[in-house]
């Protein structure tokens, strides 16, 4: 059927067209906004990093260069230089110190103070410490830690200043016990032996968070050679950790500072959330140099529980493990953090300083506009399918209730001359109502064309319909007696009323017909095409539900062939190849179609009509099996064109003669050359068939008596309820790529 003449899209197909562009624009744009934020994330990071890492890098320089002016200061330089030139010596506890160290403590202590120094070491080129710039120190001689002595090394060596990253003192001053035990020399122990760690000015409460940093500058000979180093310790809480908190990046930013061994250097933002996260063991620690940067394998803050026996083979975070494998990067793809956390970040190793330094960010921070975007749109896609279900479940109720109350006011108005009763059947094109005309007072069945279905195709099928029916008057042809429409657009036609059933139904109730009789019903059914033919029109839809059989004029089994929807004008005598006036699309049942209708309707021709007729035979003689069967048209088609049909004999128990059995299997040969050439010549066959008298008057008058007594005696609408066989439409394979489709 043409599908795309008067074609209208219903009103909810357009919420979800928009739902679909919607959605399909949301997905565009997510994936646009995504490459956008990720640019800007790059650039924000980078940005961030830069600024933190030329902050620190300012500030060692600094730093060293206040180490080396006040190595260089000439008391400090003339004091040390003697000190160092002096050597060691062993003294007990109580003895009188140096002059010389002491006159170097006090001409230091006052400007490392100013200069913001926790206090300064004088170090000999064999790693001691031989003075400091605190009065009455006694620990001249102490070996300094060994995990600074290749800083040492190397500022002498090169005579260049040099940082030495975050330690922790308590470490130094455990080990001296270990090598000299409780109370010996060199040792600040109370008198229980215990060592007493140095304790910081900066006012921090526990021991355990003391973190110190050391500057160390060369002491020069007049040869410039290096003969020790003046090292100035450092609260990196006062500038070191301060300096990486400068520049951050929204709520969840932060920049830290590792070593080599993923240890983290530096305070972290979230120290109070790692204490409750059992990261950080004391209530009141410090993270710098007290967490090891791990992979903790899940997000903590949202429930991941760690194994205890799990931090030693847990891996680094992936930032701190690109840091030490590649000297700077960039990660916008989410990755964990220390918490567990999802984040991006950026990275660089100094190896001028000895560490990394790291700015991150929350990946739900920096993504949130994006994540805002996407339940916007799915908001709104959700939005726009609820809105087409409520308009859907709208329309068709208003769809219905619109078509009972047509149907409701059809029962109580007249159209023209007609009075409406039952209504008797329906169909794809209208429905059909039993009706009574006023003057001649004779029952009409009426058919409906109804507003909701009055589209210009509709309309002009419906007019086809009655225009060229109404040029056919054989007394096998249903007649058609009026054509009109209301004021209201409601198209109608009125028909001679029937009852009966139709040769679907027959089948149906009563299984395989007898030969005689579908002789019988094969040579009426000619003889309405034989007028139709001779008109230079051909019907296209001879099937079972088409053909219906009643009682006309005293005469039983009469039958009248219905439903001329699809009749089309054929042009007789054209020079070319004879066609169709309108070059339709496929239309018709596919059981019943002849294989050059699956082309194209231009190929239609009388001898289509035939096969047709054949096909009919074959249903009606084997008790409703189709010549060919499929699950689609173009595997109907290829059975078609493929093999020749079962001989209906075979597939019935009913007697049939072979003079009857090749009539049908000529009607249905592929070419319409070897078929009957008209419906006067199948007729003719029929009639020379050897049954052709066998169902005689008296028994079509007993048949119509004993069905007319039954309980459900049928009438022209008995066949709208019954099921018929589906088949689903390949349209792609049913014609060749040159014909139009619908």
């Amino acid at each position: 059927m043409d599908m795309t003449r008067g074609f209208k899209l219903p009103l909810w197909v357009f919420p979800l067209v928009i739902a679909a562009l919607v959605a399909g624009f949301g997905w565009w744009g997510h994936v646009q906004l995504r490459k956008t934020i990720e640019k800007e994330l790059r650039n924000q990071l980078n940005a961030t990093l830069n600024a933190n890492v030329t902050a620190l890098e300012i500030w060692t320089t600094n730093q060293l260069k206040l180490a080396t002016a006040l190595a260089t200061d000439a008391s400090v330089h003339d004091l040390s230089l003697r000190l160092l030139a002096e050597g060691r010596s062993d003294r007990s506890r109580g003895q009188t110190i140096r002059p010389a160290a002491e006159e170097l403590a006090g001409y230091l202590q006052p400007r490392v103070k100013m200069m913001g120094y926790e206090t300064a070491q004088l170090v000999a080129t064999n790693f001691s410490v031989i003075a400091t710039s605190q009065r009455n120190w006694m620990g001249s001689g102490q070996p300094i830690s060994e995990a600074h002595t290749n800083k040492f090394a190397e500022l002498f060596a090169t005579g260049q200043p040099v940082i030495i990253t975050p330690f922790k003192p308590e470490l130094l001053w455990q080990k001296r016990v270990l090598k000299s035990g409780p109370g010996s020399q060199g040792t600040n122990a109370n008198a229980r032996g215990n060592v007493r760690p140095p304790q910081a000015k900066s006012g921090r409460g526990r021991r355990g968070d003391i973190t110190l940093m050391q500057v160390a500058a060369p002491i020069r000979r007049a040869t410039d050679a290096v003969s020790g180093a003046l090292a100035l310790i450092i609260n990196p809480d006062n500038e070191f950790s301060r300096i990486l908190s400068v520049a951050r990046s929204g709520e969840s930013g932060e920049t830290y500072a590792f070593d080599q061994t993923g240890l983290l250097i530096s305070r972290s933002r979230f120290d109070d959330q790692l204490r409750q996260l059992g990261l950080l063991a004391a209530t009141n620690s410090s993270s710098a140099l007290n967490l090891r940067l791990h992979d903790p394998g899940g997000d903590l803050t949202r429930g991941y529980k760690l194994e205890d026996n799990e931090e030693g083979v847990r891996p680094l975070i992936q930032i701190v493990a690109e840091a030490l494998e590649t000297e700077k990067g960039v990660m916008v793809t989410p990755v964990r953090d220390y918490r567990g956390v999802p984040v991006v970040g950026a990275w660089r190793w100094l190896p001028q300083l000895g560490f990394g330094v790291a700015t991150q960010i929350d990946a739900v921070e920096a993504f949130h506009p994006l994540h805002m975007l996407q339940w916007l749109f799915v908001a709104l896609t959700l939005l726009l399918l609820l809105c087409a279900v409520g308009i859907f479940v709208f329309s068709y109720a208003s769809i219905i209730s619109q078509r009972q109350l047509n149907e409701a006011e059809l029962k109580l108005k007249q159209l023209g001359q007609y009075t409406l009763a039952e209504k008797i059947g329906a169909g794809g094109m209208g429905v059909v109502y039993r009706a009574h005309h006023a003057l001649m007072r004779r029952e009409t069945a009426v058919k409906l064309l109804l507003p909701d279905r009055a589209h210009p195709a509709a309309v002009e099928r419906f007019e086809r319909e009655v225009r060229l029916t109404c040029q056919l008057t054989h007394p096998n042809t249903i007649q058609v007696y009026d054509y009109g429409h209301t004021p209201d657009d409601i198209f109608y036609y009125a028909m001679e009323f029937l009852q009966g059933l139709n040769l679907h139904t027959l089948v149906a109730r009563f299984g395989a017909v007898p030969e005689g009789r579908v002789i019988h019903i094969l040579s009426q059914v000619c003889g309405s095409l034989a007028e139709a033919h001779n008109l230079g029109l051909i019907h296209r839809d001879i099937k079972p539900g088409n053909i219906f059989l009643c009682q006309r004029g005293g005469m039983p089994d009469c039958v009248k062939v219905l439903d001329f929807g699809l009749v089309r004008e054929y042009l007789v005598g054209n020079n070319e190849e004879n066609q169709l006036s309108d070059q339709a699309a496929i239309e018709g049942t596919p059981w019943f179609m002849p294989p050059e209708s699956f082309i194209s309707p231009a190929h239609s021709d009388p001898r289509s009509d035939l096969y047709s007729v054949g096909a009919l035979g074959y249903y009606l003689l084997t008790g409703g099996k189709y010549v060919f069967d499929g699950e689609s048209i173009s595997e109907i088609h290829e059975r078609q064109l493929a093999g020749n049909p079962v001989p209906p004999g075979q597939l019935t128990r009913n007697p049939i003669t072979p003079e009857l059995e090749q009539i049908i299997l000529r009607c249905l040969a592929v070419a319409p050359d070897q078929r009957p050439q008209s419906a006067g010549e199948l007729w003719e066959l029929l009639q020379a068939s050897p049954l052709a008298a066998d169902w005689k008057l008296e028994e079509r008058i007993a048949w119509w008596e004993d069905y007319q007594n039954q309980p459900a005696a049928g009438n022209a609408g008995e066949d709208a309820a019954t099921p018929r066989p589906t088949v689903s439409v390949d349209f792609a394979g049913r014609m060749p790529p040159d014909e139009p489709a619908s």
